[in-house]
Parts: C-alpha cells; structure tokens; sequence
C-alpha cells in the first residue's frame, strides 16, 4: 500500500529576505567601525608641522597615542596614568611583538611629557614609533 502518494512540496528556492538582512547588518558594522577609528584623530590636538609631512599610511593594529598640552595621555578615548600606560603597553608588546605606536602630540606639550611617554615605550620594549605632524595650514 502507497501511503505516500504524488504529493510533494514545492522546492523553497533562494531565500532574499535574509539574504537583505545580512547585508544591511555587515554595512551598519563597517560604517560604526569606520566612525570610531576616524573619533581617535578628532581629539583636539594641534599638531606641530613639517614642510614635509605626508599623510600617513596607518599600519594595521596601530595605537595612538596622545599627549595633551597638559601633558595627559589619551589612548582610545581615556586618558591613562603612567602605570595604566605602561602596562597596556606591555600587554600589547606581549600579545604582539613590533607592536606600531603612534605619537600624537600637542604642539602646546612640554618637551617632558613627550620624552616620559618615550621612556615608557622604551621600558616595556615598544621600538616601531612613530610621530604624527601636521603639514602647514592644517588643522590637527
């Protein structure tokens, strides 16, 4: 006995409707990714500039730092003591030998912040430094 029959569903086919939800979610992704990594060069900081300055060609899992006239540090939005600093540079330097440093600097900052912010790179091992200038008649 058939219990079956002739009967079979229809075939579902391809399905848009997820197909639309992906992708407007991996675009809402990279348009917030690109907002927060273009927010760490909005900070308000004047920097000193060189004839010869170029924009800069970022390396991939570069950390900025910047250092305010008043000498704070500021990495991804909050500003770090000392011992903060050097010990997420030193967990980064653990993680990721070679690790990239950016060096924003205030044209305002004392000469001193600069060099202790130096030091501590040079006291957990970060070597790939990098300085950031501003070309003349330009903001920041």
């Amino acid at each position: 006995m058939n219990f079956r029959g002739k009967y079979q569903p229809p075939s579902v086919g391809f399905q848009l409707a997820p197909m639309i939800d992906v992708v407007f979610l991996l675009l809402c992704f990279f348009v917030t990714a690109q907002l927060f990594a273009q927010w760490e060069a909005e900070i308000d900081i004047t920097l000193p500039t060189a004839r010869t300055a170029q924009p800069p060609q970022r390396l991939p899992g570069e950390i900025i730092l910047n250092i305010l006239a008043d000498g704070r540090v500021v990495v991804h939005g909050r500003s770090l003591d000392e011992p903060g600093l050097q010990s997420l540079l030193g967990r980064l330097v653990k993680l990721f030998p070679g690790q990239p440093v950016l060096i924003r600097a205030d044209k305002a900052t004392a000469y001193e912040h600069v060099i202790r912010v130096l030091d501590l790179c040079r006291q957990v091992d970060v070597y790939n430094i990098s300085f950031a200038t501003g070309q003349p008649g330009e903001r920041g």
